[in-house]
């Protein structure tokens, strides 16, 4: 595993706390599939993950029906605003 160049935070997807992987250190495989700036890294190259490491997906058609499609919704369309008219006063000329 290659080393860090500099020092990176990333937000750990098991804790989803803030970890901070230091420069010069080997950081964890899980944590280093994050770090996808290759400047960030020794030898200017983003880590390949390892297979071992990556959670599998889920079958979707393993447990039973899919998720139906929903349409969006339409909008409603906007009524306009009714307001009541404001009455206009005319000074008084005076005299």
């Amino acid at each position: 595993m290659p080393r860090l160049l500099s020092t990176v935070y990333v937000k750990d997807p098991t804790s989803h706390e803030w970890v901070i992987c230091e420069a010069g250190t080997e950081p964890e495989p899980h944590l280093a599939q994050l770090i996808r700036t290759p400047s960030a890294w020794e030898n200017g190259e983003v880590p390949e993950p390892d297979p071992a490491d990556t959670p599998a997906a889920p079958d979707p058609g393993a447990g039973g029906q899919e998720p139906a499609a929903q349409e969006p919704a339409e909008p409603e369309p906007k009524q306009p605003e009714n307001k009541p008219r404001t009455r206009r006063t005319t000074a008084k000329a005076e005299e």
